[in-house]
């Protein structure tokens, strides 16, 4: 009896976007989700804080403490910064070594190991840099050309905050949605991070660069060396990070280097069936991003948010603000720029590759998703500051990307909680575990249930 070849319409489709991961990929992912969501409300608290100290009677305050250099005898290394400098160029390098060891533990076992899954989020990441800066260039031209500098502003997406307006409107995306998030704030992070180092980089110093990634160098050797090394690991990064710093090369940079250092998977057993602590949990990278994300997401990006949200709106004039060309391109760049391109580039994938949503997902989520992309807080706000760190106008990009992250936040939470209750169903059936054996049946194959 010969089959039958099934009509064009009812053959099932190549393949699904948006579909789940596997179950240590989801674990993995609502370990991180969970952290990041409490460091984005401290991020929001600090940005209030920020907010309303910087426009209360105690403004001078605040600046004076920005403006503190507690260390002044650090000249002779370019050390000799203040206090808001420390909080964005040292802090920050704590928050991107931590985007370092997920970009390499996604790139080795993550969602970008496979080129097929990694094309949704490398595309939707080009997408949403690639139409922002367009936008915000035209902007700024259409007005007389001044503020180029500033086109990367509107490039990068702050997860913490996004997953921050999640906790608010307490919705429960599907594991697939959930993933492609994070997946393209990594590489989001990814593609900010080069841009600075390229575009942002003024007075190089080739000696102190070249030292810089020799200490990153010897740092990646003895990192593979197990725990007897350990002790050495600290001192060369804050070596590495300060001889960055010198080189005019942005001092983040030798975080996101340090962390692409440090190897993911766990090595096999020696001969005499000894491995280090490291590696009996899953590799150094592991155990280093558990140890460090907490740092980085309670603690280092809240205190660079008390620090770069601080803009004075008292005796401004609000109309001319709103008004300014460099406020409004960075605004429509990240309510209207980051949303179409993220959309539409992944739309175009799923016509070119001829692919579907998967069954829990719909385009309405994905534009929720895409609004979100909007959020651009902290990375907005550190290329600001290296484009515009000139007083009067980087108040005006700090208020722009202020207004746009809430507008875009705003748009993102109307859109995602109209699907409330089915995005509580899919989480349900995702946390169902009928033979009670740990993992959620959906993770399962059905002759493993």
């Amino acid at each position: 009896m010969t089959s039958r070849t099934p009509p064009p319409d009812q053959r099932p489709p190549k393949n699904r976007l948006f579909t789940r991961s596997s179950w240590p990929e989801a674990r993995h992912l609502a370990d991180v989700l969970r952290t990041e969501t409490v460091g984005g409300a401290l991020l929001l608290i600090g940005a209030a804080i920020a907010l309303i100290w910087a426009n209360s009677p105690w403004s001078d305050a605040y600046t004076r403490l920005a403006r503190w250099v507690p260390w002044p005898g650090g000249a002779p290394w370019h050390l000799d910064l203040d206090v808001a400098t420390w909080a964005a160029d040292g802090l920050l390098a704590v928050f991107f070594f931590v985007v370092g060891l997920e970009l390499k533990r996604e790139f080795v076992a993550g969602e970008l190991r496979d080129p097929r899954r990694a094309a949704l989020p490398v595309v939707a990441a080009l997408g949403g840099m690639l139409l922002p800066a367009l936008v915000y260039v035209a902007v700024v031209l259409s007005a007389g050309g001044e503020g180029l500098r500033g086109w990367a502003i509107p490039t990068a997406t702050d997860i913490a905050f996004a997953l921050a307006v999640l906790a608010v409107i307490s919705t429960h995306l599907p594991q697939g949605l959930r993933a492609f998030l994070l997946t393209l704030a990594v590489v989001d992070d990814l593609l900010a991070i080069t841009i600075i180092a390229v575009f942002y980089t003024a007075d190089l110093q080739p000696a102190a660069l070249f030292a810089a990634l020799a200490v990153i160098g010897v740092f990646a050797i003895l990192v593979r060396r197990g725990r007897h090394w350990q002790w050495a690991l600290i001192p060369l990064a804050v070596t590495a990070w300060a001889l960055m710093h010198a080189s005019g090369v942005h001092a983040t940079v030798a975080g996101v280097l340090l962390g692409f250092a440090v190897p993911v998977l766990a090595r096999p057993r020696t001969a005499t069936g000894d491995r280090s602590d490291a590696d009996a949990e899953g590799g150094l990278a592991a155990r280093l991003e558990h140890r460090w994300r907490p740092v980085s997401a309670g603690f280092a990006v809240p205190v660079f948010a008390l620090f770069a949200a601080g803009v004075t709106l008292r005796g401004s004039d609000l109309g001319a603000l709103l008004t300014d060309p460099v406020v409004i391109a960075v605004v429509t760049a990240l309510v209207l720029g980051k949303s179409i391109g993220i959309l539409g580039s992944t739309y175009l994938l799923a016509r070119f590759t001829r692919a579907e949503l998967d069954e829990d997902v719909t385009w309405s989520d994905l534009l929720g998703i895409a609004m979100l992309g909007g959020i651009g807080f902290t990375v907005s706000l550190l290329i600001g500051d290296l484009a515009f760190g000139d007083g009067t106008t980087d108040g005006r990009v700090k208020a722009a990307v202020l207004l746009g992250s809430v507008i875009s936040a705003g748009l993102a939470a109307a859109v995602l909680v109209r699907r409330n209750a089915a995005y509580r169903r899919v989480a349900e059936r995702e946390r169902r575990d009928a033979d009670g054996d740990g993992v959620p049946d959906v993770y399962q194959r059905p002759t493993e249930r």
